[in-house]
C-alpha cells in the first residue's frame, strides 16, 4: 500500500511538472514576438510555359499621321499580325487573359471602355506594364455614327483623360463600337487627335458566343499576313478560346506585335 502510495505521487509530480512547461509554452506561443524560421519546403507556384512563345520583338512603334485615316489590316508580306480585344477591361476575363499573353511572350492591343477604365484602374495599368498598347474604345461605348460632333468628342476625350488617369499614357489610335464611323467622323478624330481608325481584317464574331472551338477555327482559318485580329476579353469563352488559338497561330508561323507597330511597319513600306 506504501509502495502504491509512492508510485502515485510520483506520477502525480511528473504531470505536475508537464503541466507547467505546457502552461509555460502556451504562454509564450501567445506572445506577440514570436519568431519563426524559413518555410523552405514552400516553392512559389510557376506557370506552365506552352511549346511556342513569341519572339522578343523591338520593332518600333512611331507612326505620323500620314499613315492613313482608317485601317483594317496592315500593309507587311511578313508573318506580322496584331491581337486586338474590345470592350474590357474585365475584371475576371482579362487578368485571365493577359496570364495567357504573359506565358507566350505576346504583347496585345486592347480597345478599352472608358467607363470600365475608370472601374478597374489597376487592371488597365497591369495592361500597360506588361507591354501592351491601350486603344480609345470610347466610353460609353455607343454608335457614333447617330450622336453629334460635340458628344463624339465628349467620349474620345473622357476616355482618353480615364486612360491617361490610370496609366500615364495616352492611347495612340481608335476602334468604333460596332465598326461604325462616318468618314467624316474618321478625319475629324484624325485631325483632332491624331487617332487612326482601326478596324479588322478577322472576325470571329465572338460575340455570339459560337463556343470554344469554332472561335479558334474561325481565327485560324482567316488569319494572314498583316491580320488585325478582332475578339473580346468581355466574354469568358473567348478567353477560353485563346490558349487553343495562338498556340495555333504560333505554331503556324505568326510572329505578334502591337497595332502601332503593324501601323509603323506599314508607313514604311509606303
Amino acid at each position: 500500500m506504501i509502495g502504491g502510495l509512492r508510485i502515485l505521487g510520483a506520477l502525480v509530480l511528473v504531470l505536475t511538472s508537464c503541466s507547467c512547461s505546457i502552461l509555460k509554452k502556451d504562454k509564450s506561443a501567445s506572445g506577440s514576438q514570436v519568431r519563426t524560421g524559413p518555410n523552405t519546403d514552400y516553392k512559389s507556384p510557376s506557370y506552365a510555359r506552352p511549346a511556342l512563345t513569341n519572339p522578343n520583338i523591338t520593332l518600333p512603334s512611331n507612326f505620323s499621321k500620314k499613315v492613313g485615316i482608317s485601317h483594317s489590316r496592315g500593309n507587311t508580306t511578313q508573318p506580322y499580325i496584331a491581337m486586338t480585344f474590345d470592350d474590357g477591361p474585365h475584371p475576371a476575363n482579362t487578368p485571365r487573359l493577359l496570364d495567357m499573353l504573359r506565358q507566350r511572350n505576346i504583347k496585345a492591343t486592347f480597345y478599352v471602355i472608358g467607363q470600365n477604365v475608370k472601374m478597374y484602374p489597376e487592371i488597365t495599368r497591369r495592361i500597360v506594364a506588361e507591354g501592351h498598347e491601350i486603344g480609345n474604345h470610347t466610353y460609353t461605348h455607343r454608335k457614333l455614327t447617330i450622336l453629334s460632333d460635340s458628344e463624339v468628342r465628349g467620349e474620345m476625350s473622357k476616355t482618353r483623360d480615364a486612360i491617361v488617369a490610370a496609366t500615364g499614357v495616352q492611347p495612340r489610335t481608335m476602334r468604333p463600337p460596332y465598326g461604325a464611323l462616318l468618314q467624316r467622323q474618321r478625319e475629324m478624330i484624325m485631325n483632332e487627335y491624331g487617332y487612326p481608325t482601326i478596324m479588322w481584317s478577322v472576325d470571329p464574331q465572338d460575340w455570339q458566343r459560337p463556343g470554344v472551338s469554332v472561335v479558334r477555327d474561325r481565327i485560324l482559318s482567316n488569319t494572314r499576313n498583316g491580320a488585325f485580329v478582332l475578339a473580346h476579353d468581355l466574354h469568358a469563352p473567348t478567353v477560353d478560346a485563346m490558349p487553343s488559338t495562338l498556340d495555333g497561330l504560333l505554331g503556324k508561323g505568326f510572329k505578334f506585335v502591337t497595332v502601332s507597330q503593324l501601323l509603323a511597319m506599314s508607313e514604311k513600306s509606303q
